[in-house]
């Protein structure tokens, strides 16, 4: 289990998701490939959620910080939890970003595709 402010910063984006609708399937989902930080789901569709804080949005703030190398790990990561389902559903990668002091901001769709 992961501690102090990342851990903070994930409860809070899971209250700001479920508020908006959504519904939790897994919390910090390991493997030998990596983490996902929450897995929900929007309606049918199975969202997996990087969440991501920064002190300030300089340098690009939270969103910068998922880089080609966080995403290659995160797609490597999603592909071994699909790989244990017996099908495939609807599927999406999301990021919840905190900046500074402000409001969480969602961000979907963030792999594309």
């Amino acid at each position: 289990m992961i501690s102090g402010d990342g851990e903070l910063h994930e409860r809070e984006a899971e209250t700001f998701l479920k508020r908006s609708g959504l519904t939790v399937v897994a919390r910090n989902w390991r493997c030998r490939l990596g983490e996902i930080d929450l897995i929900m789901k929007d309606g049918t569709t199975l969202v997996f959620v990087e969440v991501r804080k920064r002190g300030s949005p300089r340098f690009g703030g939270a969103i910068a910080s998922i880089g080609a190398q966080k995403q290659a790990k995160l797609q490597r990561a999603i592909g071994l939890y699909l790989s244990a389902l017996p099908n495939t559903p609807l599927c999406r990668v999301d990021a919840v970003l905190f900046d500074g002091t402000s409001a969480p901001v969602w961000e979907k769709n963030i792999l594309g595709g």
